[in-house]
């Protein structure tokens, strides 16, 4: 098995820091609303929200069930649209982009690591992380040559030819964030990504995303866990649609 040094080594060998004293928004909401249904059955999920994340940054959102907070994650992921209001993913107004051009920012530019892992069970763990690399038309040598790279990057190296069935929760996730690392994107989007797990699994998987942060990938997570969300950068509360208050002070734990 990969021991710590290695697997934290690993996690360095690809830094993309930006340049010092150089920062831009990587995510600006700019009054964003979203409203679903019409009439009687209109349900507004977000109101009015501005919001900024820069390159680099850490951040939860957090929130009761309804609060907006899913549906906020979906615009900022490109997998769904707001009603109205702005929204600029690394300097590009997403707006004025069509449906293939949206597609390819989300394999090149943005990973997605979800709280059910959404494996498909009948590929090995290398074949499940080569997905992303097939459909960004990446050359078949390099893309084994990437998912291995990835894969031991998050302390997979050992279980390449392993089914998802043949893993544990924590290295389910593992494999996932693999998959989501593997066409290197400048923005980590996570859903709940430690609410299947136990309390050790979750600090390992944090601790993942925490080396990740360091070397220069923009992270956003959606969670209900306090204890998780202390080990970002910064906390952002959604209620009723709206920002509700920030903070910006890391708690460790």
């Amino acid at each position: 098995m990969q021991s710590k040094s290695s697997f934290q080594s690993s996690l360095s060998a690809t830094r993309i820091v930006p340049r010092p004293g150089h920062q831009k928004a990587m995510i600006q909401l700019e009054k964003v609303f979203k409203i679903y249904g019409s009439g009687n059955t209109e349900v507004q999920a977000l109101a009015n929200v501005s919001l900024t994340v820069e390159q680099g940054d850490y951040c939860a959102i957090m929130g009761a069930s309804g609060s907006g907070k899913s549906t906020v994650m979906n615009i900022i992921g490109c997998l769904d649209t707001a009603t109205s209001g702005g929204y600029y993913l690394d300097g590009q107004n997403v707006a004025q982009l069509s449906e293939r051009q949206l597609a390819r920012i989300r394999n090149l530019k943005i990973g997605f690591v979800f709280q059910q892992f959404h494996l498909l069970p009948q590929l090995s763990a290398l074949e499940n992380v080569m997905l992303p690399l097939i459909y960004a038309d990446v050359p078949d040598q390099e893309q084994r040559r990437r998912a291995i790279a990835a894969l031991q990057q998050v302390g997979l190296g050992h279980r390449l030819d392993n089914r998802p069935n043949q893993l544990s929760g924590g290295q389910q996730q593992r494999l996932a964030i693999a998959r989501a690392i593997v066409n290197r994107p400048i923005l980590l989007l996570a859903d709940e990504p430690t609410g299947a797990l136990d309390s050790q699994t979750t600090r390992e998987v944090m601790d993942i995303f925490t080396e990740l942060n360091s070397n220069g990938i923009t992270i956003v997570t959606v969670t209900h866990d306090p204890e998780v969300a202390r080990l970002t950068r910064r906390i952002i509360w959604f209620r009723d649609g709206r920002v509700e208050g920030q903070s910006k002070e890391r708690v460790e734990t």
